[in-house]
């Protein structure tokens, strides 16, 4: 299931005491949900237990982001990265995301947890920024090379700042 509502100008302000949590599978697929992320996200825990995580993603988030992300937590690291959430109801919410892998017993992942947090604002303003400018280019490279484009255009700005991208997410 994905969220076909189109999205709105309507944000929901994190609290600063909030902490979304959730669970996925190797997959992606959602097997844990707080109360948090019910509130935010619109869905009942009905609707979100066993949907894709991406049930929640926004428009504007770039598909380079989403590779990035899964780039490192599939080698086992964490990650943080600033997220633009879509809520059911076509409203969005920013989070300061921290992704983790959960192993087994034999030390294989079993899925990630990720727990998110209220953005710094000005963080917030930087990263839109910063997204806009990827998708952007990922529009401009077509759909078979948007993921590729826009990469190739944080690693660019990643190089010029001399820093990682966890780095750079990190000092916002």
């Amino acid at each position: 299931m994905k969220n076909k509502t189109p999205p709105t100008l309507r944000e929901r302000v994190m609290r600063e005491e909030d902490f979304i949590v959730s669970k996925t599978d190797p997959r992606g697929i959602i097997t844990y949900g707080n109360q948090t992320f019910i509130e935010f996200s619109g869905y009942s825990e009905q609707e979100l237990l066993g949907q894709q995580h991406n049930i929640i993603r926004h428009p504007d988030m770039p598909r380079g982001v989403f590779k990035l992300l899964w780039d490192t937590i599939v080698t086992g690291q964490e990650v943080f990265a600033y997220v633009k959430n879509l809520s059911k109801d076509g409203g969005f919410y920013w989070v300061f995301a921290n992704v983790t892998p959960d192993y087994d017993e034999h030390g294989r992942i079993v899925g990630y947890y990720s727990v998110r947090r209220c953005p710094r604002r000005p963080a917030v303003d930087i990263c839109a920024g910063l997204y806009a400018q990827m998708l952007a280019e990922e529009q401009r490279a077509g759909p078979r090379d948007a993921c590729a484009a826009s990469m190739a255009l944080l690693q660019s700005l990643l190089d010029q700042k001399g820093v990682s991208y966890e780095q750079l997410v990190l000092s916002l």
